[in-house]
């Protein structure tokens, strides 16, 4: 099992913006098949170093991890609006046993 988190700072973290972008996440359950497990979580401390919003998703290998990259949803409507209100995207993938 690959796990792959991805850490989202917003240009403009307002109440709308992160709900928006955090429903916007959770629309990826069910449109792309690889995904076996889909956790968005919004920052509760706002600490300086905390970013906004985590995304936290499984996959049953590299492969399905790299199909999922390229996946038309995935590629055509997450990447560009996350890049769009995002000011720092950062992210881990490592080996789970879950």
């Amino acid at each position: 099992m690959i796990t792959h988190i991805i850490l989202f700072k917003l240009t403009d973290p307002t109440p709308q913006v992160i709900a928006a972008t955090r429903d916007l996440l959770l629309s990826m359950d069910g449109k792309i098949p690889q995904l076996l497990h889909l956790e968005v979580g919004v920052d509760l401390i706002h600490s300086p170093r905390s970013y906004d919003i985590a995304l936290v998703t499984r996959f049953g290998s590299l492969d399905e991890l790299s199909a999922y990259q390229v996946d038309a949803y995935h590629a055509g409507t997450i990447i560009p609006h996350m890049r769009s209100v995002s000011s720092s995207i950062v992210s881990a993938d490592y080996e789970s046993p879950y």
